[in-house]
């Protein structure tokens, strides 16, 4: 049992009462988009200018593998950009983008602002499209970060 719900449908509209996190894997060259950010941008426009911003003065914060970036995006709403993947895939890539100890330390600073907000965690397959990680890798990080500390996770998958 891993305590995540999956459900059908958009994740970004997340199917909860009460304050929510939707989360997902950025990569840490600053590009935004492609894959699940577009949905986001989308409906919102600050978690792409906060991304690019904090990728642009990263000389400057903490903009890296692992960091893990809170964007308000409604009263009772946020995105977590977690930078979780190196690089973007080409065709001349070895091996997929994903980096599984950064989505992991993403994860533990999100179960951070989670449990100070007490907000439940909403997200697609982190880590599995554009990055190239596969679910069984992922899904045992999600529940060791979030959900074995009480946090709820909600997985939307597409209809």
């Amino acid at each position: 049992m891993t305590g995540i719900r999956y459900l059908t449908g958009d994740a970004t509209s997340p199917q909860a009462k009460g304050p929510k996190i939707i989360a997902h894997v950025c990569n840490n060259r600053g590009g935004w988009g492609k894959g699940f950010v577009l949905a986001i941008s989308k409906r919102w426009p600050e978690p792409e200018a906060a991304y690019r911003r904090w990728h642009r003065e990263r000389a400057h914060n903490d903009f890296a593998l692992g960091a893990t970036q809170l964007v308000q995006v409604a009263p009772d709403l946020w995105v977590a950009n977690m930078v979780g993947q190196h690089g973007l895939k080409t065709s001349r890539s070895s091996g997929p983008p994903i980096r599984y100890d950064a989505v992991r330390q993403c994860l533990h600073a999100l179960a951070a602002h989670a449990a100070r907000l007490s907000a439940g965690v909403h997200m697609p397959r982190i880590g599995t499209g554009l990055a190239g990680g596969r679910w069984d890798r992922v899904e045992p990080l999600v529940v060791s970060e979030l959900t074995s500390h009480d946090i709820p996770v909600t997985v939307y998958d597409r209809a």
